[in-house]
């Protein structure tokens, strides 16, 4: 019994340790404030200082949008006025379903037959900006965030991101030069990652969207890259909570489905969920291991009998007898031993059960 108790424990630890492993990055991500890797408020000059004509930059001067065609919602055509008027300097694409697939298939033909076959359109507009941040580098931009103040500052960054909350970066807004190690890992690792899982949700976030850029880079992180790998971060107040961010945000989440309201819930409600998954996974083991135990009592019940062994009185001074002999044989679980006061025998008597084998 003591060796199966060992083995089932020993099962169920391989099986923790397999599935922490499997999420350990993720996890990671719980931790991750992100803060090595920040660009601080000291470090960005003012929306009108001189200083920002001075600081050198390294990112093209390019805007990258995206969207199904050329006819941009009026909700947007507001956010996207504001990007294009305050830099007239810029370089401005609009990368549209049918323009991106021809630049995939003429640069990227490797990647062409998983482009095609992705389940969701938002996972086409969600790889088609790492790839085009590789290849000509610059600055991407969602079309329901609007510019607050001119990105030059920004341009000084090999390569940067957001901030989202609760944790890890958003793919929404983020710059690079062209060829960036962070950029082409992200573009190595998407076919990798293109699997179902099974609310559509997850499968987009963690395929192509945020959490798997997440992922990407809290792993790009470990390996230590030097200063012109380095991917810097733009922190929430940076983004677009004052009159001095870069960013303004505008109602969107267009491909946002009914699956998504209950990962937002969920989040919402993250500890409690955390102690239900613990509490089941504790009900789950104990169910587990009661099973094991009557699989091996039914078991063993139809391997053997129950002969009774007749009654032998022993003396205290008796270090041994045919019984006790007999018991040491037969598995704990399986005897039953009892002991009554007689006055005449003067000690205990031993009544005791062995098991016999099945002849039937």
């Amino acid at each position: 019994m003591r060796r199966g108790l060992i083995i089932f424990i020993l099962v169920n630890l391989l099986i923790l340790s397999l599935l922490i492993r499997s999420v350990s990055t993720l996890l990671s991500l719980l931790l991750e404030d992100a803060s090595a890797d920040a660009i601080h408020r000291s470090e960005l000059p003012s929306p009108n200082s001189s200083l920002i004509e001075t600081r050198p930059q390294v990112i093209p001067k390019i805007i990258h949008q995206t969207y199904k065609n050329e006819t941009i919602p009026e909700v947007w055509r507001e956010a996207q006025q504001s990007c294009i008027d305050l830099h007239p300097d810029y370089e401005y694409i609009l990368w549209t379903n049918e323009k991106s697939r021809e630049f995939i298939a003429a640069e990227y033909p490797w990647f062409l037959e998983t482009f095609d076959n992705y389940k969701y359109p938002i996972q086409r507009a969600d790889t088609i900006r790492y790839f085009v941040l590789a290849y000509y580098g610059g600055t991407y931009i969602d079309l329901d965030d609007g510019c607050n103040r001119r990105l030059d500052p920004l341009l000084a960054y090999p390569a940067w991101v957001r901030r989202t909350v609760p944790t890890g970066i958003s793919n929404d807004a983020m710059g690079s030069v062209p060829q960036h190690p962070f950029f082409l890992r992200t573009i190595e690792l998407l076919q990798q990652y293109d699997r179902s899982w099974l609310l559509p949700y997850i499968t987009v976030m963690y395929t192509t969207g945020p959490l798997f850029l997440s992922v990407i880079w809290k792993e790009y992180m470990q390996t230590r890259p030097s200063e012109a790998g380095r991917v810097r971060i733009l922190m929430q107040d940076e983004y677009n909570r004052f009159s001095w961010s870069f960013f303004t945000h505008h109602k969107g989440n267009s491909w946002h489905g009914k699956d998504a309201h209950l990962i937002f819930w969920m989040g919402q409600h993250w500890m409690f969920l955390t102690f239900l998954g613990f509490a089941l996974a504790g009900v789950v083991g104990i169910c587990l291991w009661w099973t094991y135990g009557r699989v091996m009592l039914l078991g063993a019940k139809y391997r053997y009998r129950y002969s009774k062994v007749p009654t032998i009185v022993t003396s205290p001074r008796s270090s041994s007898s045919p019984t006790r002999r007999a018991r040491r044989m037969v598995p704990t679980f399986f005897r039953r031993v009892s002991f009554k006061e007689d006055e005449e025998a003067r000690g205990p008597i031993e009544t005791s059960y062995e098991l016999g084998r099945r002849e039937d």
